[in-house]
C-alpha cells in the first residue's frame, strides 16, 4: 500500500453551460480549492474509471483527451455526428457513436487514444443507456466483449484487428454485464417473452463456453433480489424482512458484504455476508441510497431524489451510527476515493435552482459548500483506494480541521477554521430501533 506522503491529491470536476473544470480536493488551503485545469468549454466530461485520462466533448464534434496527470490536452478527434463518446477503463480506447442512416457507414468506432489510431469498426443501428458503451472491457482490459442479436461476442483487446475471436449464443439477450476486476464472467440479462419469464445468465469469458448459473424467477410486479455466484454454490433470493420495491443495492470494496435499501416508506436497511446472512440492521427511515466508503469502514445511508435528504452515517467496523444530517435535493452523491468525504450534489437539468456542492467529513459533519447558478455535474476524479493510507491514519489528518458553514450572493462560501467540537456538529445518539450487529453463520 502506497505511504501517506506518496498518495495522490484528491481532485474535483465541476461543469456548468460555460464548460467544465478541476478543482484540487480536501482538504483545501485558505479555506477554497485551487484551479488545477482552467475552463474548458464543453458539452460533457468524462474521467477514465481508473482517472489517467479525463474526455471532454467540445463544439463541433471536436473530442479532447487530456492527461489527467498534468491535465495537458494529449490528443484531440474530429467526429462528425457524433452522439456518445467514451474511454476504456484505463484510458486506452476511445469508442465514439456517430448518427448513421446506411448500413455503409461504420458508425462505431474504437479509437487509439495515444496515436489517435482506428482500430476497430462496425455499424450499429442504434444505441441506449442500456446497451451502451457497445464494446466493454474489463477494468484491466484484458476482457472486451459485447452484445449482438441472440450472442455475445468477444475481441482480443490487444488485436481488435482479429474481429470477433468467439461467441456465445444466448437467444434474446437484451443487456449484458461484464465483471470487473477480474473481467472473468459475462452476465446477461433475458426479458419476459411469450409467457416465459425473465431469466439471468452467468457465463465464464473463456473459448470453452459454460452457462455457470441462471435465475428463472417471475416476478409478475414484485420486486425481489436474486443472488448468484459465479461457480453456482449460491442461487436464490435474499432474504428481505420486508416488502417493498428495492430501491439500491452496494458490494462493500472486499466483496464479503452488501448493503440493501428496500421496503415501503420508511425503508429498511440491511448489510448481508456473501452467504446472504444478516450482518447487522441499520434501522428504517426515509432512504433510497446507500453509498459505501471506499475502504470498507464506513457508508452513508440517504434519502435523495422525491425524499427529503436525510443522511446516516454509518461505521460498520464498530457497528455503530456516527452523525446524521441532511442534504436537500441532492440528485448525486458519493465518496471521496481516499473514503474521508462525501460529496453531494444538486445539478440541473433534475432541478433548475439551488445548485451547488456540498462536501461532509466522514461522520457527516459539513466541511465545504459552494453554489452555482447552473450545476450540471461533479464528480471525484477516480484513484485507486490502495494508493492511499489506512483510512484511522487519514482521518486523524483532517480531523483537527473543523469549517462552519457560511452563505454569500448565491455563490456560497466556507469560513475559518475553527477547533473541533467534542462531537461532530450534526451528531446524533443512534436510532433507537437500530438493531444491534447479527452474527453470520
Amino acid at each position: 500500500m502506497a505511504a501517506k506522503d506518496t498518495a495522490p491529491s484528491l481532485e474535483i470536476l465541476a461543469r456548468g453551460p460555460e464548460g467544465c473544470f478541476v478543482w484540487n480536493g480536501p482538504p483545501f488551503g485558505n479555506d477554497e480549492p485551487s484551479v488545477k485545469l482552467e475552463r474548458v468549454p464543453c458539452s460533457s466530461a468524462k474521467f477514465s474509471e481508473d482517472g489517467s485520462r479525463l474526455l471532454v466533448m467540445k463544439s463541433d464534434f471536436v473530442i479532447s483527451i487530456y492527461d489527467c496527470s498534468s491535465f495537458k490536452e494529449i490528443k484531440s478527434f474530429q467526429v462528425p455526428n457524433v452522439l456518445a463518446a467514451v474511454l476504456s477503463p484505463c484510458g486506452t480506447y476511445l469508442q465514439t457513436f456517430q448518427k448513421s442512416s446506411t448500413p455503409q457507414v461504420k458508425n462505431l468506432v474504437l479509437w487509439k487514444t495515444e496515436s489517435g489510431e482506428s482500430v476497430y469498426q462496425q455499424f450499429q443501428k442504434n444505441m441506449t443507456k442500456t446497451t451502451w458503451p457497445s464494446i466493454r472491457l474489463s477494468s484491466d482490459e484484458a476482457i472486451a466483449c459485447r452484445m449482438a442479436t441472440n450472442e455475445i461476442q468477444f475481441f482480443d483487446p490487444k488485436d481488435f484487428s482479429k474481429g470477433i475471436v468467439h461467441r456465445i449464443r444466448v437467444p434474446g439477450v437484451a443487456a449484458v454485464e461484464l465483471s470487473m476486476v477480474p473481467g472473468s464472467h459475462v452476465a446477461a440479462f433475458i426479458p419476459e417473452s411469450k409467457g416465459v419469464p425473465a431469466s439471468v445468465q452467468i457465463f465464464a469469458c473463456g473459448k470453452e463456453m459454460q452457462n455457470v448459473d441462471k435465475t428463472n424467477q417471475s416476478y409478475y410486479g414484485e420486486s425481489k433480489l436474486n443472488y448468484l455466484t459465479t461457480n453456482g454454490s449460491h442461487e436464490g433470493l435474499v432474504p428481505l424482512r420486508k416488502e417493498g420495491p428495492i430501491h439500491d443495492v452496494q458490494w462493500s470494496c472486499s466483496g464479503s458484504e452488501f448493503a440493501v435499501v428496500y421496503g415501503f416508506m420508511p425503508a429498511s436497511a440491511t448489510l448481508f455476508d456473501k452467504k446472504c446472512h444478516p450482518l447487522l440492521e441499520l434501522g428504517s427511515g426515509p432512504y433510497n441510497t446507500v453509498r459505501w466508503n471506499p475502504k470498507g469502514k464506513f457508508l452513508c445511508l440517504a434519502g435523495f431524489g422525491n425524499l427529503p435528504g436525510d443522511m446516516a452515517f454509518w461505521d460498520y467496523v464498530d457497528k455503530k451510527n456516527i452523525g446524521t444530517t441532511k442534504a436537500e435535493w441532492s440528485v448525486t452523491s458519493e465518496w471521496s476515493p481516499d473514503g474521508c468525504y462525501f460529496m453531494t450534489a444538486t445539478t440541473a437539468p433534475r432541478l433548475q435552482v439551488d445548485n451547488g456542492i456540498k462536501i461532509f467529513h466522514h461522520n457527516g459533519s459539513l466541511y465545504f459548500k459552494k453554489m452555482f447558478d447552473k450545476l450540471y455535474e461533479a464528480q471525484w476524479k477516480p484513484e485507486s483506494p490502495d494508493r492511499f493510507g489506512e483510512i484511522a491514519e487519514l482521518i486523524k489528518s483532517v480531523d483537527s480541521l473543523k469549517v462552519t458553514e457560511t452563505k454569500s450572493q448565491g455563490q456560497g462560501a466556507v469560513s475559518k477554521k475553527t477547533a473541533p467540537p467534542q462531537k461532530p456538529a450534526a451528531y446524533r445518539p443512534p436510532h433507537a430501533k437500530a438493531a444491534a450487529a447479527v452474527q453470520a453463520e
